[in-house]
């Protein structure tokens, strides 16, 4: 299986790059593990929707171009479908099954995804209803990822 994580903005926190390098080392035997970061866009504190929208748009551009039209697309949405662990690797099973073993999950900025992103998506998925910073995300969403690797293999994992 081939996945991609595509998100905005670059990851500056020592912690959370760590983390996410040593999960990305342990799905090597699982699966192709591929990070890509677009830039963002600068946005002052106080904008008006209209220049949100417009913040949404230029970065969902910008994820939108880095897609291979083949890939199965889930963008992470406060409003999408809120798994369990075992639901998620169940979805990973069936896609690898059926011949969609390109995945790519996508993280917007600050603002959220550009409606464009959100019509492309395949399906939409929640890790809750709180607000996460993007970038925690992307660490929450690799490890999740390799546990949901683990379930398939029917090896053990932390419950």
């Amino acid at each position: 299986m081939q996945i991609q994580i595509l998100s905005v903005g670059k990851l500056k926190e020592r912690y959370l790059v760590d983390g996410i390098a040593e999960y990305v080392k342990r799905l090597g035997s699982y699966a192709k593990m591929q990070m890509i970061e677009v830039p963002d866009e600068k946005a002052p504190e106080n904008m008006s929707p209209a220049e949100e929208q417009q913040v949404r748009d230029r970065e969902g551009a910008r994820l939108l171009a880095a897609l291979r039209p083949d890939v199965y697309v889930v963008a992470l949405a406060i409003d999408g479908e809120m798994w369990t662990s075992e639901q998620l690797a169940s979805s990973l099973d069936k896609l690898a099954t059926y011949g969609r073993s390109q995945v790519a999950f996508v993280i917007g900025g600050s603002l959220g995804l550009s409606s464009e992103l959100l019509r492309r998506a395949d399906m939409r998925l929640s890790f809750g209803r709180m607000t996460l910073p993007h970038q925690l995300m992307r660490l929450v969403l690799v490890e999740q990822i390799y546990r949901a690797m683990r379930i398939n293999r029917g090896e053990p994992y932390h419950k």
